[in-house]
């Protein structure tokens, strides 16, 4: 059993709240950690999974049920399957509000579970599960098979490569056949496929809807549509720019990723670490993977953003805090870094004092110069932990 980062947070909250949901993508644990948290929680529990038809009927009268089972905590999985009893847990919340009523888990953001962060406000605390980070499964795999697999756990932790493909055709064909319809996106599987296909393509690429339009022979409604359910799904997450007024012409437009990184080279067909060396999208494979590490391992401390200007200034990832610039990053595959004009011009812009530039893997962090820190993904996250707290 991998520990998750998140179990500690939802037991603090389930201390104090009536409910906490756990929300993220299909199969990236979040069945398991609802088991794993159940013995931890102090209560007798109750698990129903609203896709099972059984546990599904248990629920036809659920007023009657949860009155019933009111001192017991209750786990409901696949939330999004029945958006309508969240009026109905705000009912019997309110009746006897005590802690650890609810545990809530789904596959959407609260966007798509129809005004639930509306009905339950102050009764409930979201949470995200996102497939595994490198801190989680660092000792049991290589940050290069994490990389090229993905942090799905089946795939993750399986050394079969034909079922990694399996698994990752049939989980995308449950997303466009069947869940986003659930959702409330109507629109064809075909459609969805290729369009998430073509975000493949696009890759750590500047999100242009005009151009993605054309392409698909959609309208550009459609397109702002599909990317906005493939966002809440946790399938795809926009990069904002940062575009504060320092006097120079800025690139506003957001990057796109795909987030788990095995997804993506399923996408592009890439099956192993050699392919990827040899393909176009190593730089930019490279680049998503520790972007999505970092803002899945840090979460809401900081506002993320990249940063260009017009004239090819740029900086990755900037991480902000209280509305300031706190850390710049360049990301780059390569064991020689060497220190680039634009990066060092975007530090300048962006005055940032903690700035580094990750590589895959060194023995030691070391300067190169007099503003940037050489480091690993893991010598990162320890050393900006370490400085936000003290700061």
């Amino acid at each position: 059993m991998i520990n998750r980062i998140l179990e500690d947070r939802v037991l603090k909250v389930l201390k104090h709240f009536p409910a906490v949901a756990i929300l993220g993508p299909r199969q990236s644990g979040k069945t398991t950690l609802s088991k794993v948290l159940s013995p931890k929680i102090g209560k007798e529990t109750f698990y129903l999974d609203l896709e099972n038809p059984e546990d599904f009927a248990v629920l036809s009268e659920p007023l009657h049920f949860f009155r019933a089972n009111q001192d017991k905590c209750i786990i409901l999985d696949e939330i999004q399957r029945k958006p309508e009893l969240f009026p109905i847990l705000r009912s019997v919340i309110d009746e006897n509000r005590y802690p650890a009523r609810f545990v809530l888990l789904g596959s959407a953001s609260t966007d798509l579970l129809f005004l639930s962060s509306e009905t339950l406000s102050g009764r409930i605390v979201y949470t995200e599960l996102s497939p595994f980070v490198w801190n989680e499964v660092s000792n049991y795999t290589t940050i290069y098979n994490h990389w090229i697999f993905g942090g799905f756990p089946q795939p993750c932790l399986s050394n079969d490569a034909v079922f990694r493909k399996e698994w990752f055709k049939s989980f995308i064909l449950t997303y466009v056949e069947r869940d986003f319809r659930i959702l409330g996106l109507d629109s064809s599987p075909s459609n969805l496929s290729r369009f998430f296909s073509m975000m493949a393509h696009l890759h750590a690429g500047i999100l242009n809807k005009s151009s993605l339009s054309r392409s698909l022979a959609i309208n550009q409604v459609t397109v702002s549509k599909y990317l906005s359910y493939f966002q809440k799904a946790f399938l795809l997450r926009e990069l904002p720019a940062w575009h504060q007024n320092i006097g120079k012409r800025l690139v506003k437009s957001p990057k796109i990723f795909v987030r788990d990184s095995g997804l993506l080279h399923f996408l592009l067909r890439i099956n192993n670490y050699n392919e990827v060396l040899a393909h176009p999208v190593l730089g930019s494979s490279w680049e998503g993977y520790i972007i999505e590490q970092i803002i899945s391992s840090l979460g809401d401390e900081f506002a993320y953003y990249y940063y260009r200007t017009q004239d090819g200034t740029e900086c990755d990832l900037l991480l902000e805090k209280s509305n300031k610039p706190f850390c710049a990053i360049e990301i780059k595959f390569t064991s020689a870094p060497k220190r680039s004009k634009g990066f060092t011009t975007a530090i300048q812009d962006l005055g940032t004092k903690n700035n580094f530039l990750i590589i895959p893997q060194i023995r030691q962090p070391y300067s190169l110069g007099t503003s940037i820190t050489v480091t690993d993904l893991e010598g990162f996250l320890e050393t900006i932990t370490h400085n936000y707290s003290e700061s």
